[in-house]
């Protein structure tokens, strides 16, 4: 109660207690560097955990604070994939360029989408969703001559990072690359969601009328934070493409947006360190179940999601809520 008190009568103070940051964070940040001393041959595997992770957390900005349901976030990431790969072969090979205009231009398809999917009820934006993640995915079907079809965009050439590191086999430079991206963005994310404006979020997420009554832009936070998850999930794409010099259709298929949906489940909506806790979890998930008999690996899944969800859900929720407070 007493939280619930200082929350009303001094809301900005409030915030700014929120925004300070727990030593277990900063642990947790700093672990993010064992990679290159203890692991250093999994770096590939771990770059991969940071891209998922991105992906995940683009989507709980708009699940988890914005209570907004999508079955076709992929169209987000693998438009920011064809988009840094096209502009690294016809544009620039500069990595960190490529990757803030897929971003731009990844926002810029969120926010023409918005308005489609913000009309009608939950089923309604789930439709509007998947259908513009299958009509993109056709389109870049239909141009072999720009994205290779179903051969994949082919023939990029990544340029060094900040004109120095050069994208190794080993993985070094590809992890470093995500790994900062994931937190720089995290950092804004972060920002965004301890404000005013993801207060307003949680609002809507709740009551969304009783929200509109108290003056809140429904509308325009919506719109607002559907272009942000489409920059973050484009930030995504675009590291994928990058690190593997490759972009196939695979990007833009539907197991895509289940799979950053799973990862979301097993970490969390709701607090930013879900789906990154949820990216490790599905891909060393992955990498130890496929590596034995990769044809049963789903099967593995959905039986630790159905003890997850019968047995465990309740207490990783409690340990959840106590790192949260």
């Amino acid at each position: 109660m007493a939280v619930m008190s200082s929350a009303v009568t001094n809301p900005h103070q409030f915030l700014q207690a929120q925004n300070r940051w727990h030593w277990i964070e900063v642990a947790f940040w700093l672990a993010t560097l064992l990679p290159f001393v203890l692991t250093p041959s999994y770096l590939s595997l771990a770059s991969q955990i940071a891209i998922t992770a991105l992906f995940a957390l683009s989507l709980d900005l708009i699940l988890g604070y914005a209570g907004f349901i999508s079955l076709g976030h992929a169209a987000f990431f693998g438009f920011g994939a064809y988009a840094a790969g096209l502009i690294c072969k016809y544009a620039t090979p500069d990595p960190v360029l490529g990757l803030l205009m897929a971003m731009v231009l990844s926002s810029v398809l969120g926010l023409l989408t918005s308005l489609l999917v913000l009309r009608g009820s939950d089923l309604t934006r789930l439709m509007v969703t998947l259908g513009v993640a299958l009509v993109l995915h056709e389109i870049a079907n239909a141009l072999p001559q720009w994205t290779g079809g179903a051969d994949g965009l082919q023939g990029m050439a990544v340029g060094p990072l900040l004109g120095r590191f050069d994208f190794d086999l080993f993985g070094r430079t590809a992890y470093a690359y995500s790994i900062v991206t994931l937190f720089v963005l995290f950092l804004l994310a972060r920002r965004v969601v301890k404000s005013p404006f993801g207060a307003s979020l949680m609002a809507i997420r709740r009551n969304s009328l009783r929200a509109s009554a108290l003056g809140v832009p429904v509308n325009r936070r919506l719109i607002a934070v559907y272009a942000l998850g489409a920059a973050y999930a484009g930030a995504a794409g675009a590291l994928l493409a990058q690190t593997t010099a490759y972009v196939s259709l695979d990007v833009l298929e539907f197991n895509r947006s289940a799979d950053v949906l799973l990862t979301l489940i097993i970490g969390g909506p709701g607090w930013l360190y879900g789906g990154i806790v949820g990216a490790f979890i599905f891909k060393v998930l992955q990498d130890l179940l496929s590596s034995g008999a990769p044809q049963f690996w789903l099967f593995w899944l959905g039986l630790f999601l159905v003890v997850l969800a019968l047995v465990g859900r309740d207490r990783l929720h409690g340990v959840i809520a106590r790192v949260k407070r």
